[in-house]
C-alpha cells in the first residue's frame, strides 16, 4: 500500500512540476534587457528607419557612435561602448493634412500649393514667420501643460527661436527648459523645425523622465551631444 502511495505522489509531482516551472518561475526571473526604443505608432513596414536616408556625414564624441536605430521607428541612436545614451526623433508631416500650418503660411503670405521660389529671400523670410508662429503654439502648448502638472514647483524658460540651416532648408531651432524652484533641471527640450513647400519636418529630443521617446536619460549626455546635433541638422539630407 504504502509503494502505491509514492508511485501516486511521484506520478503527481511528474506532472505538477513541468507547469511550476512554466508558470510561476518566469515571474521571478529577470526582465529580459531591452537595449532598442520602442514606440506605439510604427511609419510604414515598407519605409524603414527614414534617418537611414538622411543622415549626413557627422561628427561624434570620443567613443560615441550615431546611426538610425533599429527597426522602423523614426529615431537616431545615440550611443557609447554598446550602451544606449539617447535618441533623437524625426515626425514628418504633410501640409495637406495640417490645415493649421496652412493658416500661418497664408498669414504669412503664402498660399498653400501655390508655385514660389524657394531661393528667394521674401520667401524664406516668409516660411520663417510661419515656422516662428508655429513654435510660438509650441511653447504655450507645453507652458499651459506644465503649469497643470508642476505648478509653481517648476519654472518654465523658453530659448528664442534661431534661424538655422535644416539640411538644404531654412529652418529654425528651438527650446525649452523646466527649471526647479530649488535648484537643478527637471527637463529640457531641444528642436529644429523646417518645411520643404509639402512637409513640415519637425526634430526633437530631450532629457525628460515623462518622454517616452527622443530623449536622453542623463542630462550631461544631452549636453555634450547639443553642439553634434546642431552640426547633424544642418547636414541632413531633405529635399
Amino acid at each position: 500500500m504504502l509503494r502505491l502511495y509514492h508511485l501516486l505522489l511521484g506520478s503527481i509531482l511528474l506532472i505538477l512540476i513541468p507547469l511550476a516551472a512554466k508558470f510561476v518561475l518566469p515571474q521571478f526571473s529577470p526582465p529580459k534587457e531591452v537595449k532598442s526604443p520602442t514606440v506605439t505608432k510604427l511609419p510604414n513596414l515598407n519605409e524603414g528607419n527614414i534617418w537611414q536616408k538622411i543622415l549626413g556625414n557627422t561628427a561624434t564624441p570620443t567613443n560615441w557612435q550615431i546611426a538610425a536605430c533599429e527597426g522602423n521607428a523614426p529615431l537616431l541612436c545615440v550611443s557609447s561602448k554598446g550602451e544606449l545614451l539617447g535618441t533623437v526623433e524625426i515626425n514628418i508631416y504633410s501640409l495637406a493634412n495640417n490645415e493649421d500650418f496652412q493658416k500661418k503660411l497664408i498669414t504669412a503670405g503664402i498660399s498653400p500649393g501655390s508655385e514660389v521660389d524657394y531661393q528667394s529671400s521674401k520667401y524664406q523670410t516668409q516660411v520663417l514667420s510661419a515656422l516662428k508662429a508655429w513654435v510660438e503654439d509650441n511653447y504655450a502648448a507645453f507652458a499651459k501643460d506644465r503649469q497643470g502638472k508642476y505648478g509653481k514647483q517648476i519654472t518654465f524658460l523658453a530659448y528664442p527661436p534661431q534661424p538655422v540651416p535644416v539640411g538644404k532648408l531654412q529652418g529654425i531651432r528651438y527650446g525649452f527648459a523646466g527649471l526647479k524652484l530649488k535648484g537643478g533641471v527637471q527637463e529640457q527640450h531641444i528642436g529644429h523645425i523646417a518645411f520643404d513647400g509639402t512637409k513640415l519636418y519637425v526634430i526633437t529630443t530631450a532629457f525628460d523622465p515623462g518622454t517616452q521617446t527622443g530623449k536622453f536619460e542623463k542630462l550631461e549626455n544631452l549636453a555634450i551631444f547639443q553642439p553634434y546635433l546642431y552640426a547633424i541638422a544642418a547636414d541632413l539630407r531633405l529635399p
